[in-house]
């Protein structure tokens, strides 16, 4: 499928054509002859990259108006025909779109509706979009949205300590550079071999626009941007992370309006604000030569990332990899080398000659790391473009499913037992006493009960399900933990390292045991009934629980295809709780990836 891809920034346009090549969404994208372009209002140079050229000339377009009606002579002139599908970067997707969405007149209104949070850039956006629509009527137009990838963070992350009724009013943290840190995490994990959902991995976007995000196993966990794009770290114009006293002591002592401080911080702070220029390119060599405040940046700037590389490997229990792309991030040794000098306390290492050179031809990403070092550091190209295109494709490839009655379970706690686990507790060859069959074929809730003792609290009479596993699990809800008083993360089942120890009691004895979780929320589904419905394995889907004002979304559900499965979704005590769900409640899953559940 060929998708023409347009990036709308608030004065700037660029533009790529890719195409999927057979399977949507499952091999990677690849650029077309020609399909890059940009152009800059006021008539600045357009770029056109090809596989065997580049050409840069002048172009005389005033505005996106005319850069966007210009678009199919330049396709004509390039010979780039048969475009299927066109898909738009959206800058701000609130809390309505966590993946693609077609682009008809009601998505449009709701995210014109969101304009306060993105002011610069959801016009020019929505401008793009429209005049994309009347020049190519016919062809499907796709949003993929830059707060999608982090839009599931946990509440503890997305929420700020204000009064209730500014939360109310939508203030909330949503996080950026979407779209760059999922594509980069997953080039990252086929670089390392191994599975993204495997993987802490800590991204570092550093460009004009600058960001870090944390990503455990396969999810976004958080952002260093905000309720917009001016929290975190220190940017070309943009402050980053200021203590928000500031407005009102620049307001006391220097007179200014909101309008003026928010302005300010948006396009005359960052490393303008410090040395006079926002190119990283400048500042490193003004402090080469000895500027004063240019070293300031220079240390500023690495700081700020250095510290957040930290505090997220902290809140993911450790890292797997520091991916580097951005501007800055694919082309600044030295800035790479600064930031990473002092994180060797776990266990990461740069090696020199690999950190200066690395070869960033055709999508790589090479290592930079040294030899030894427990975490891998990689550099690559972000390709925002060719994930839009990437997302598109899969969003207009993926049929419609039928809808199908389907089971809601709610799953108390429970524990699945090893063998050394069961001895430890019941005594060496005890066997379990299956009690009662249940629905997942193979599967059985055991006689025996256990307890388990946290710092604050015990839980007594927590079942155990059967068979045996290689390793234990102790699955709670959130309630639990905090009556244990221990911090269960949300975990796939498996899913296990990184998650703290519990101490299980038996009549036997006890045992102290790593494995605490709360199971993120599921669908076993048997491969006849996911052919049927549309979905397949390891698909995130959105669920909907019932009607009405009284309807409850539950996003980034996990589908899991298995063999002769019985099809039901799983959810834990709380979450049932929430939805007003008892035993026995059966919903449906309809149209597309989002799931419509009701009772």
């Amino acid at each position: 499928m060929r998708i023409l891809v347009f990036n709308a920034g608030s004065s700037s346009l660029k533009i790529g054509v890719f195409d999927t090549g057979g399977e949507a969404g499952a091999q990677v994208v690849q650029r077309l002859k020609g399909g890059f372009g940009r152009f800059r209002d006021g008539g600045c140079t357009v770029h056109l990259q090809a596989a065997d050229r580049s050409e840069d000339f002048t172009a005389p377009y005033a505005d996106l108006a005319a850069a966007t009606a210009a678009v199919p002579g330049l396709l004509a002139d390039w010979g780039i025909t048969g475009i299927e599908g066109i898909g738009h970067r959206i800058v701000h997707g609130g809390e309505a779109h966590d993946g693609p969405a077609t682009l008809d007149p009601e998505t449009l209104a709701g995210i014109e509706a969101l304009t306060p949070l993105a002011p610069l850039h959801i016009p020019a956006n929505l401008n793009v979009v429209r005049l994309a629509r009347a020049v190519w009527p016919d062809l499907p137009q796709v949003g993929v949205f830059d707060t999608a990838f982090h839009l599931d963070n946990p509440p503890r992350v997305t929420t700020y300590a204000v009064p209730e009724a500014w939360r109310e009013a939508g203030l909330r943290r949503y996080g950026f550079h979407g779209t760059s840190h999922q594509y980069v995490a997953e080039r990252a994990a086929q670089a390392m071999e191994q599975p993204l959902g495997d993987l802490r991995l800590i991204s570092v976007h550093l460009g004009n626009g600058a960001s870090v995000c944390a990503i455990n196993l396969g999810q976004s966990l958080e952002s260093s941007m905000g309720l917009t794009p001016l929290e975190g770290l220190v940017m070309g114009t943009r402050s980053g992370d200021i203590d928000p006293g500031a407005f009102g002591y620049l307001q006391r002592e220097l007179g200014l309006s909101v309008e003026q401080i928010e302005h300010d911080l948006y396009y005359e702070s960052g490393l303008k604000g410090l040395t006079g220029s926002a190119d990283m390119r400048d500042v490193e060599d003004r402090a080469a030569a000895g500027d004063a405040q240019a070293q300031l940046a220079i240390n500023l700037y690495a700081y700020r990332v250095r510290k957040y590389i930290g505090g997220y490997a902290a809140a993911m229990g450790g890292v797997d990899g520091v991916i580097f792309t951005g501007g800055i991030g694919e082309n600044s040794a030295s800035m790479r080398r600064r930031i990473c000098d002092g994180l060797q306390f776990f266990g990461l290492r740069l090696d020199h000659d690999r950190n200066l050179a690395p070869d960033l031809e055709n999508y790589a990403a090479p290592h930079i790391q040294a030899y030894g070092s427990k975490v891998a550091v990689i550099v690559t190209e972000t390709a925002e473009q060719l994930q839009i295109a990437r997302e598109v494709a899969a969003h207009l490839a993926r049929p419609m499913p039928a809808a199908r009655p389907i089971p809601i379970a709610v799953s108390g706690r429970h524990v699945h037992l090893s063998a050394e686990t069961l001895a430890a507790l019941f005594g060496e060859g005890y066997v379990l006493t299956e009690a009662k069959p249940l629905r997942q074929p193979g599967n059985w809730v055991a006689k025996e009960r256990v307890t388990l003792v946290g710092p604050k609290g015990t839980l007594e009479n927590v079942a155990i399900l059967g068979p045996l596993r290689p390793r234990t699990q102790i699955e709670v809800s959130r309630t639990d933990s905090f009556t244990l008083g221990i911090e269960a993360p949300v975990r796939d089942s498996g899913h296990l390292e990184g998650t703290p120890e519990i101490r299980l009691v038996g009549p036997a004895g006890q045992l102290d045991t790593d494995g605490l979780i709360v199971a993120a929320r599921h669908i076993h589904i048997n491969p006849a009934d996911a052919e049927a419905m549309g979905l397949e394995d390891r698909q995130l889907v959105r669920v909907r629980i019932g009607t009405g004002d009284r309807a409850l979304t539950f996003a980034r559900t996990l589908v899991r295809v298995q063999p002769n499965a019985f099809t039901e979704m799983h959810i834990d005590t709380d979450e049932g709780n929430a939805a007003g769900i008892g035993r026995d409640f059966v919903g449906q899953v309809a149209a597309g990836v989002e799931a419509f559940v009701g009772g």
